[in-house]
């Protein structure tokens, strides 16, 4: 089974960019999607027609233009819910959560912590609702975890950690809680197949050519609970994809 996660940064935007491309030739079973930034009644006919023939559900942010999650599947899921049941949470659109017979699957897009952190606080917050949510999903199935977490975990998962240490998606607080969603049972898929692996990024500015130097982050990921890590064949990172400031992750599970 081949899983994707894509922050496309606008997927009207992206199906111009050489989104539509990379899907078909992908050919994905499951196929998650961040920061779509629209609402379902300006869906296109051209993204109709592309998604046609699997089953697709959409997760859009009150604020219009702004955040929002999609799963596209060729395998009909047993149930289907959005966000986490927390109304603080659930009006920006960040989380579809899909069960299947053997794991629950949830697309996430976690809240960036912005220039001068100045949403750090709600960050925590949210770190530890999500948390909590995906430990009770745990207790029933393995869980899927993916998205754009908007934080690089460790040192090798950025270009220049030194410099970034009280920047957004890399202050201490942030990788703490990644440490502490990792430390409740769950698994970094590509960290644990490549722990060594340096120089593979996810994210890069759109500022000072940053991609053309890979000058990158590591904020999208696939996670897993530690009961379906057996399950793990491979997780990629399609580095060489454009068309957003994120590139595609990709988990294959047997």
């Amino acid at each position: 089974m081949k899983l994707i996660s894509w922050n496309v940064n606008g997927l009207r935007a992206a199906i111009t960019k050489g989104f539509e491309e990379f899907y078909k030739l992908i050919d994905a079973d499951i196929f998650c999607i961040q920061e779509t930034k629209m609402q379902e009644n300006q869906l296109t006919q051209d993204i109709n027609n592309l998604f046609k023939d699997r089953y697709v559900y959409w997760n859009s942010a009150e604020k219009k233009g702004y955040s929002g999650t999609a799963v596209i599947s060729k395998i009909k899921p047993i149930s289907v819910t959005y966000g986490i049941g927390k109304e603080e949470h659930d009006k920006e659109g960040r989380i579809i959560t899909l069960e299947f017979e053997k794991f629950y699957l949830v697309n996430c897009y976690t809240p960036n912590s912005k220039r001068e952190l100045e949403r750090l606080e709600y960050r925590m917050l949210w770190e530890d609702e999500i948390r909590k949510y995906l430990s009770i999903l745990s207790n029933k199935k393995s869980v899927v975890y993916c998205g754009d977490l908007n934080v690089a975990h460790q040192e090798i998962d950025l270009k220049n950690p030194s410099t970034n240490h009280k920047s957004a998606g890399f202050t201490d607080e942030e990788r703490g809680k990644m440490t502490e969603l990792l430390s409740a049972g769950f698994i970094d898929t590509f960290r644990y197949l490549y722990p060594e692996q340096k120089d593979i990024y996810s994210w890069w500015s759109y500022m000072f050519h940053a991609r053309e130097k890979n000058v990158g982050w590591r904020i999208d990921y696939f996670i897993v609970s530690e009961s379906f890590k057996d399950n793990i064949l491979d997780a990629k990172i399609h580095t060489e994809v454009m068309g957003s400031d994120h590139c595609p992750v990709e988990l294959d599970l047997k």
